[in-house]
């Protein structure tokens, strides 16, 4: 396997770190050797090699320098599709920064990957929200593989899980907590905090971005319902059809007063058939000592899974950070492998 990596920043360079630390066990275990060909990311600069690229030399160049322009050797300069067409790259890690409005540029890249024949495993959100159907389509025209299990709940398995362990049961609803910036914000204020200081704690950590919005006012959390309605569930539901509410209104009293009554507010995603159609919601809710979801904390994620023969089943585990993201692009990766003809 030959692989470009398209956005290099915490994601991508979190694949990387993981691709080289991997490479005997994958070898090993998996009959797997991939190779890095390419890199190209608007901030850190682009590198081409059809023989290869040292891993352990380009994160060096990141770490100490933020950019990959002193790389020795190969075509520097190319742009993200000049990459995608032109590199002998036969797998598209793509981990570009997500757009819920309208995709791009991740868009824009997985669908030329796909219609060049190129596989593709991506952490980006926004692509699978709005078009997943017509990129499978794709894929499954062309003859190459599209995954994206890091785009839910980061490296805890919520996408192949359901795929693969699962087969063969019908899920009748999800709900779960999949935005882990809101549900540190909660667990805070169960502690004492006002919304706003937990924010600025969260920020202080990095869990929440200088503009917070699309964590607390639950887009994030929109996206991953629409991924998980869609692609589990053969939804067809659109940003616009996801009741969506953030928590930006809820208050220190109302978090006190549910905890007082051993109870927890949390922001839901949820998904259920409802008159022959898949309905989705974001919004908070105060959930009781008995609902699994209500004891998960920090910035810990978990989906509960109802199903028609194992009835529910709550999965929970990390939901961001740059080795767990990039640890979903591996097994991605791992899985295109196993497809293609590998162990």
């Amino acid at each position: 396997m030959k692989i470009a990596v398209i956005g290099c920043g915490t994601v991508g360079s979190g694949f990387l770190e993981l691709l080289d630390e991997k490479q005997a066990l994958l070898k090993d275990k998996y009959n797997f050797t991939p190779g890095l060909v390419a890199i190209s990311d608007p901030k850190v600069g682009s590198i081409y090699h059809e023989g290869g690229l040292n891993i352990k030399k380009i994160l060096s160049l990141i770490e100490n320098r933020d950019n990959i322009n002193d790389y020795p050797y190969g075509e520097k300069g190319w742009d993200s599709l000049k990459t995608i067409k032109d590199s002998n790259a036969d797998t598209i890690v793509e981990a570009s920064p997500t757009n819920i409005e309208t995709g791009e540029p991740g868009l824009t890249h997985i669908r030329t990957a796909l219609e060049m024949g190129k596989n593709v495993a991506t952490t980006n959100k926004g692509p699978i929200a709005l078009a997943y159907h017509k990129l499978h389509d794709i894929a499954l025209r062309q003859g190459c593989e599209l995954r994206f299990e890091g785009t839910v709940i980061a490296g805890t398995p919520a996408i192949n899980l359901t795929i693969y362990p699962l087969a063969g049961i019908k899920i009748k609803e999800v709900k779960g907590i999949v935005n882990g910036t809101t549900n540190y914000i909660l667990t805070r204020m169960e502690s004492g905090m006002s919304y706003e200081e937990a924010l600025r704690e969260a920020q202080q950590k990095g869990y929440a971005e200088t503009i917070p919005d699309a964590d607390v006012k639950g887009w994030d959390a929109v996206a991953k319902i629409i991924i998980i309605a869609n692609v589990l569930m053969g939804g067809n539901v659109t940003v616009g059809d996801v009741e969506r509410k953030g928590i930006d209104n809820i208050t220190l009293d109302e978090v006190q007063q549910a905890l007082k009554d051993n109870k927890h507010w949390k922001l839901i995603a949820r998904a259920g058939k409802e008159n022959g159609s898949i309905k989705a919601s974001v919004t908070p809710e105060v959930l009781g000592e008995d609902d699994p979801l209500s004891r998960i904390t920090g910035v810990t994620n978990a989906i509960c899974f109802t199903t028609d023969v194992l009835r529910d089943i709550t999965i929970s585990g990390p939901g961001a950070g740059r080795r767990e993201t990039g640890f979903a692009l591996l097994s991605d990766l791992i899985d295109i492998n196993r497809v293609k003809g590998g162990k």
